[in-house]
């Protein structure tokens, strides 16, 4: 089936605007091969990160998506036409009080510039208050080597 996908690849390609092949949107035309073979019809299943570059979360595309499948999962909305980050509402300050509401609760002190602990939260969710907890506890840490 190795050959059917590397075939189905430059159909997949055209028909997500000849986006081009670099992360992520290579893998998203790889992923959507393979499940075009897989399925054995082509879109029977689009993928989640498909579907986004068909309605333009991926921004503008170097030629026209498929319109057929673009409608299709459009569902009747309209595609992104501006720059895609502009629809995210803003996070930061919501983040900021976040974070300073758990610091106050855990005893954590923020750093005197705090921008720079909320955003080790922002970009280690799951991590980030822990080490804020920790960072001035060395046993906490792995030893240097």
């Amino acid at each position: 089936k190795l050959d059917q996908v590397l075939a189905e690849i430059p159909r997949v390609r055209k028909d997500l605007g000849f986006i081009p092949l670099v992360t992520p949107t290579s893998q998203i035309v790889g992923t959507q091969a393979v499940l075009n073979v897989l399925t054995g019809e082509r879109y029977k299943t689009i993928a989640k990160e498909t579907a986004g570059i068909l309605k333009g979360e991926y921004g503008h595309t170097p030629v026209p998506v498929n319109a057929a499948l673009q409608a299709r999962v459009l569902e009747g909305g309209a595609p992104v036409t501006c720059r895609p980050a502009d629809l995210l509402k803003p996070e930061l300050a919501e983040l900021e009080a976040d974070v300073r509401r758990q610091a106050q609760e855990k005893g954590i002190t923020l750093a005197g510039n705090a921008i720079d602990d909320v955003l080790t939260v922002a970009l280690f969710p799951q991590i980030g208050l822990k080490f804020l907890e920790n960072r001035h506890n060395p046993a906490a840490f792995e030893p240097v080597p």
